[in-house]
């Protein structure tokens, strides 16, 4: 496990009821030194404050979860709004436990995270058609090539491949690619789409669903 908190307190509280759940322990009291910890070590779990003195742990969390999608992160932070709550879950987090806390329960919720398969643990690849994504390490081939994606257009990629075959909303990729719930009355999806098509053996990969989205065809 690993430990980003700057309040000493804290973090020997919860390093210890980790240690006596049976679990090895490395503690980091500033962002950076967490997010280089997380990204050269092999941790089962980070727990992650999101109010720490040199980067916001909003910023750990996504930078962790782009580089390593499959580690698991529980945030564990006083940050009261549920907009804040629901934005970690949505980037990546695998779990949130709001301050003050009951050791009890974040025994019972790290347990809880060690059951499930981490994210990319069972299924590192996805093919459909001639292109593959490596999910953990974010790259795509296409019939054997290597493309190079930003990360919006391999998280895109990702989506509609996903749901190969079906049409798929703009609503719904604002949502989980950029993670918007509202439409920002700009056209990112379909500029990112047409970056896409360029990547693609071929443009129609990447279909258009008139009155609705785009669709991945693998015929």
């Amino acid at each position: 496990m690993l430990v980003i908190e700057d309040d000493d307190r804290i973090a020997r509280l919860v390093s210890r009821a980790l240690q006596d759940d049976g679990h090895g322990v490395e503690r980091a009291a500033r962002g950076g030194d967490g997010l280089n910890e997380a990204l050269a070590g092999d941790f089962d779990l980070v727990v992650l404050d999101l109010m720490l003195p040199d980067m916001a742990g909003t910023q750990v969390l996504e930078r962790l979860v782009e580089v390593r999608p499959e580690q698991r992160v529980l945030v564990l932070s006083a940050v009261p709004e549920i907009g804040t709550r629901v934005a970690v879950l949505e980037s990546g987090a695998a779990d949130f436990l709001g301050k003050p806390f009951a050791v009890a329960e974040l025994l019972a919720r790290v347990r809880a995270r060690l059951r499930v398969p981490a994210p990319g643990a069972a299924t590192r690849w996805l093919r459909a058609g001639p292109v593959l994504l490596d999910l953990r390490l974010r790259r795509a081939e296409v019939d054997g090539r290597h493309v190079e994606l930003t990360f919006r257009e391999f998280l895109l990629l990702q989506h509609v491949m996903r749901r190969a075959g079906q049409a798929c909303s703009r609503g719904e990729l604002l949502s989980d690619v950029w993670g918007l719930t509202f439409d920002p009355g700009s056209n990112v999806v379909d500029v990112c789409v047409r970056r896409l098509r360029q990547k693609l053996d071929r443009p129609d990969r990447i279909e258009t669903v008139r009155n609705v989205g785009y669709r991945f065809t693998v015929d």
